[in-house]
This record gives structure tokens, sequence and C-alpha cells, in this order.
């Protein structure tokens, strides 16, 4: 069983800082490409930024220069640095992830989400 644990959300002022976090845990051989999403209420579901197993980063053009997407492969953990915050960005976070559980069987999983508020 593949589980993905997204933590790190909170409150924050405009301008402030957070960085959230996602662990695999689980039965895994390797991890392909890993995202993160979010959803504001009301409002459909934003890829926010994509980083690749060789390390390759793409982005919103919402979050380009404030938001960082990292990876730790020794411990099947995905972060994104979030910087210079905005009102906008407060949303539900969820991280998902491309996961071989053996070489030959490759399968796609969510996470339940962390929730950012940006607020003052």
């Amino acid at each position: 069983q593949v589980r993905l644990v997204e933590s790190g959300g909170g409150l924050v002022q405009p301008g402030g800082s957070l960085r959230l976090s996602c662990a695999a845990s689980g039965r895994i051989f390797s991890i392909n490409d890993m995202r993160w999403y979010r959803q504001a209420p009301g409002k459909q579901r934003e890829l926010v930024a994509t980083i690749t197993n060789g390390g390759t980063t793409n982005y919103a053009d919402s979050v380009k220069g404030r938001f960082t997407i990292s990876r730790d492969n020794a411990k099947n953990t995905v972060y994104l640095q979030m910087n210079s915050l905005k009102p906008e960005d407060t949303a539900a976070y969820y991280c998902d992830a491309d996961i071989l559980r053996t070489p030959y069987s490759r399968m796609h999983y969510w996470g339940k989400g962390t929730l950012v508020t940006v607020s003052s």
C-alpha cells in the first residue's frame, strides 16, 4: 500500500513564506514525476509545479519566481517552497506522484491535501 501525506500548510501573512512537504511511504521501487496541485474554494484544480525523476522542473505562470519544487529521492519526498505569498495563493495543496511499486508496475497516487491560507 502506497501512501502520500502532505504537511506544512497553515496561516501566513501576505509576503510570507511556507514550505510544504509530501512524503511517500509503502512499497516503492522508484518514483518518477511528482507534482503539486492546488484548489481554491469554488475554483478548478490547478497544476502548480512538476518535478521529474531527473530533477527537471516546470511551474505555473502564476507562481514562477516565487515557488520552488524540489525532491529528496532518499526520503521519497517532494517539497514546495513558497515565497512572497499572495492572498490568491490560498488553497488546498495536493501532491501526486507516478510510482513504480515494482520495476514493471506504474501507478498514480494522490495525497489528501494541506491547507494554505494567506491573509492579514
